[in-house]
């Protein structure tokens, strides 16, 4: 049998994550398997000679995505110049659908198979998409199950592998030893989540610390531990803690150890969310966009829920608190009965935890060597 080549695109570090896992698993059954395409580090410590920096892909926001646009479709002109020469045996796109998708097609009319990993979130909006997707698409990988159950009725092919961050945190996570590596004490402990991003931040963080002022005059021995995504995420929210009188630990990163130790969670929708499903602990979601944009996705959207949680269990599960019913009050208001009892969310947690573990990258892999047999 020929050697076996797969091409692989991935734009950000989430999709390098990803990828990396995805390979090594076809590794283990292909041990000569070639790989070529883009990808980060974990990509590359795998096998992939990668045609370009990842780098150049991972751009945040309409403006800066505009600004590097002439780039951005030079380099993926020359890709699928190079992808169709080379002929893989399947070409997988991994996230970054602005990109992929549009590779995906030109590579499928030129008769190589295609997958997609991980389904943007079209179930929601833009559904239109998905007409795109079917016609690129050889197969689709979701991380959830009822992004699976979207595409089966749209009549694109579909397998659930289940979500990579179901199988690397454990079913059960350790408070005290957690609390013990952060110093924190054993008095109620509430980690705040405003986002990863600057403008989310921005727009969460000061109303996140008033909250917390509420929460110490009902929980006097409260403690607050706030994970900083990165040193510019640090700096803002020292900022804006100057001047406030609060029992709050920043922390760099460690934003799985701030999970593992608190008690409940103030957060901002987002894969964060997921993060703190999986830790079991009971949460409350908020979200501020500018008015113009929460006005323009409130007509787009077509889903009842905005966080995770709550898509994942079908119903609300969780209290989502968004734009102007984002208040502080509203917010501690919420949060209260959760310090004293959270069980009401935590046991679907539980759950649904079991129900997204079933070993991604493994089945993905199978997907992809079937895909490739059926040529």
């Amino acid at each position: 049998m020929a050697q076996l080549c797969v091409a692989l695109v991935a734009g950000e570090a989430s999709g390098d994550i990803l990828g990396s896992g995805l390979m090594r698993a076809l590794k283990a059954r292909h041990p000569d398997v070639r790989f070529i395409g883009v990808g980060g580090p974990l990509m590359e410590a795998e096998g992939l000679v990668s045609s370009f920096p990842m780098e150049r892909l991972a751009v945040m926001g309409l403006v800066e995505v505009l600004g590097r646009l002439r780039e951005l479709l030079k380099r993926r002109k020359a890709l699928v110049a190079d992808l169709i020469a080379q002929r893989p045996d399947v070409f997988i796109g991994i996230d970054a659908p602005d990109f992929n998708l549009d590779i995906e097609r030109k590579l499928r009319r030129a008769g190589i198979k295609t997958v997609h990993y991980v389904s943007p979130s079209v179930w929601a909006w833009r559904q239109k998409r998905v007409l795109k997707i079917r016609e690129g698409c050889d197969l689709m990988l979701t991380l959830l199950p009822f992004e699976a159950r979207f595409y089966e009725e749209q009549g694109v092919p579909v397998r659930f592998v289940g979500h990579p961050l179901a199988d690397t945190i454990a079913l059960s996570a350790d408070r005290e030893a957690a609390r013990a590596e952060l110093g924190l004490g054993d008095g109620p402990v509430v980690a705040l989540m405003p986002g990863s991003r600057g403008g989310e931040v921005g727009r969460l963080g000061a109303l996140f610390l008033d909250t917390a002022r509420l929460l110490v005059e009902r929980v006097p021995n409260l403690r607050f531990v706030v994970p900083c995504a990165n040193a510019a995420r640090r700096a803002q929210l020292e900022q804006m803690l100057a001047g406030r009188e609060l029992p709050v630990t920043l922390l760099d990163g460690r934003s799985h150890q701030a999970l593992a130790a608190c008690d409940a969670v103030l957060i901002a929708s987002g894969t964060a969310t997921l993060e703190a499903l999986l830790y079991k602990r009971p949460m409350v979601v908020a979200y501020r966009l500018s008015p113009v944009t929460f006005w323009i996705l409130k007509r787009m959207v077509k889903s009842p829920y905005v966080s995770l949680p709550n898509l994942l269990a079908q119903r609300m599960l969780v209290p989502e608190l968004l734009q102007d019913a984002a208040t502080e009050q509203a917010l501690a208001q919420a949060l209260l009965p959760l310090l004293a009892d959270g069980r009401g969310q935590t046991e679907h947690f539980e759950q649904i935890h079991h129900s997204l573990r079933r070993d991604a990258s493994n089945q993905a892999a199978d997907a992809v060597l079937a895909l490739v047999e059926e040529r």
